[in-house]
């Protein structure tokens, strides 16, 4: 098992000289001329085939961005992602330990620039972006071809959805500021950039491209049925559009798209979330996923099992004891009834969900049963549990199995009914929106749930609340944090609290330092890159006065 690392500045030309810089790098990948491709549209050409394949695979292959090579624990694609953002949020903790790949997210170190974390926070995507761009100009503009418009319209939804995660953490939110900077738009089948001398581009024509993206998929994916759900199909695309008109905060596109993306799927049922999961497209509410099967994940410890799971027999969260919890005071808020409670160990280290489970010593011959797995000690595997980890995640092949493999979720239907409700609410329907949230959280999650709300403003701190708990750890806590303007509040003053001192800290909704930094490596290789400024690394005990709206309420 290996202690983490974190690249420093002295170290930091080594690595960085191994990756291709993430904007300025040319796309090593050659396209087809339309000649040649409209030559072949009755056999979609090979290449083509490879390019949209490539394109797919780069959000969640194993060691993919840094290489198999240095086999960084942190190099686990799009879920890692997801987790740095989480862990930015607050609304996940953890104990402080040297085997915590991911502790710079904890304590806002990823703001360094030559820092690995960053890099492939804003690489990754990038490097989607790229593997879009020879799909996207193998394909002539006035083809016919349903086949080759599939591929198009999938290329054009995952660029849209690229920039989409990249926007939010570089700028302030879109109502703020229309024309702020937020990052550079890369050449593309329209237009070619100098990449040594590319701009952020302003929000609203950076979202303005991703809405025109998005719009054109939808187009291209019309009547197009998908081999899996780890291929963007129509419904994806109204998904991701969704997401950015929420930004956007154009309430009633918002609420339309949902609807639409969320069509013929259901939420989970209760009964359905008694013990860890959350790793199996094939659920009947899994609206888009990266497909993790054993053949490719394996034991691999950057896989997302291994950094956010509990239960995982060759991990980081077990053997270092960094189980990745809730937050206690957003735990508080949740209802005794709500089946989601029991996601993560309570104050007194229990959960109904571990009954049945059992977690072999095979070295020992010893098998923990149920609540025994909490305060299990295996040697070089697992340390004991601590409260308010949680039991939401586990591998698909079960507790305490070595293999790191699940399916990682990207979009499912809960998600797209909170939108509705929220964007329904604010689109001037306060009722409609009432109506749809409570018919959700009522019917799957807690009996009785009734919203309370006066007005739109209560109700969006309501559905907020629904997010941060049905969402947790899966990527959308930050986010939503920036885009509602809300602080990062991970801590009240005389509260009981899990959060670690080195990590006990507020910031404002307005703190510069919440934007992400451009890596060194870009600031030097592209001249005309305004680096993000101001704030400094919170510490220990800064802004104990801040409040959120929601855990703060009937302190």
């Amino acid at each position: 098992m290996k202690t983490k690392y974190i690249l420093l500045s002295a170290l930091s030309a080594i690595v960085f000289c191994a990756c291709d810089n993430f904007l300025t790098a040319e796309y090593k990948g050659g396209t087809q001329s339309g000649d040649q491709v409209n030559q072949t549209v009755d056999a979609i050409p090979e290449r083509i085939n490879s390019a949209v394949s490539g394109m797919y695979a780069k959000l969640g292959a194993p060691y993919g961005y840094f290489g198999a090579s240095q086999e960084r624990a942190d190099d686990g694609g799009f879920p890692a992602i997801c987790l740095s953002c989480d862990l930015n949020s607050g609304d996940m903790t953890n104990p402080a330990s040297g085997y915590d790949w991911f502790s710079v997210a904890q304590d806002y170190r990823d703001r360094t620039p030559n820092y690995a974390n960053p890099m492939l926070r804003n690489g990754l995507l990038y490097n989607i972006i790229y593997a879009t761009a020879e799909v996207i100009a193998s394909v002539p503009a006035e083809t016919t071809s349903a086949e080759l418009k599939a591929k198009r319209g999938q290329a054009k939804a995952i660029r849209a959805f690229a920039y989409l995660n990249l926007v939010p953490y570089f700028q302030f939110r879109y109502a703020l500021d229309t024309v702020a900077p937020t990052v550079p738009l890369m050449a593309d089948e329209k237009t070619t950039i100098d990449p040594l001398n590319n701009p952020r581009a302003p929000m609203n024509v950076m979202y303005n491209y991703i809405i025109t993206d998005l719009t054109d998929a939808i187009a291209d994916l019309e009547g197009y049925t998908r081999e899996n759900k780890g291929v963007i199909d129509q419904q994806v695309a109204y998904g991701i559009r969704a997401r950015a008109y929420l930004n956007m905060e154009k309430w009633a596109e918002a609420a339309a798209d949902a609807e639409k993306a969320v069509a013929g799927y259901t939420p989970y049922t209760m009964s359905e979330l008694t013990k860890p999961g959350f790793n199996e497209a094939n659920d009947h509410n899994w609206i888009w996923a990266i497909l993790m099967p054993q053949s490719l994940i394996g034991a691999a410890e950057c896989a997302w099992t291994s950094q956010i799971g509990s239960f995982s027999g060759n991990s980081y969260t077990a053997y270092g004891g960094i189980y990745r919890s809730i937050n206690q005071m957003l735990w508080n808020k949740i209802p005794a009834t709500d089946v989601r409670r029991a996601w993560w160990l309570d104050e007194n280290k229990q959960s109904p969900y571990l009954e049945g489970l059992k977690w072999t010593d095979s070295k020992q011959g010893i098998d923990y049963i149920g609540q025994d797995i909490v305060d299990a000690q295996i040697a070089n595997v697992k340390v004991p549990m601590y409260a308010f980890a949680n039991v939401k995640f586990g591998q698909r092949s079960g507790v305490g199995s070595v293999y790191n493999d699940g399916d990682w979720c990207l979009m499912r239907a809960e998600e797209m009914i909170l939108i509705q409700a929220e964007a329904t609410a604010k689109a001037g329907d306060l009722a409609t929106g009432k109506s749809i949230l409570e018919n959700f959280v009522k019917t799957n999650r807690d009996p009785n749930f009734v919203s309370t709300a006066a007005d739109v403003n209560d109700f969006s701190n309501e559905v907020w609340l629904q997010r941060r708990i049905e969402l947790w750890g899966e990527g959308f806590a930050q986010s939503d944090k920036l885009r509602l303007g809300k602080n990062i509040v991970r801590f009240h003053p005389n509260q009981e609290t899990n959060v670690p001192e080195e990590y006990r800290f507020n910031l404002s909704a307005s703190d510069p330092w919440l934007r992400m930094r451009f890596t060194q490596t870009e600031m030097d290789g592209n001249a005309a890159i305004e680096q993000n400024t101001g704030g400094v690394q919170p510490q220990p005990g800064d802004g104990a006065d801040l409040i959120d709206g929601v855990t703060d309420v009937d302190l």
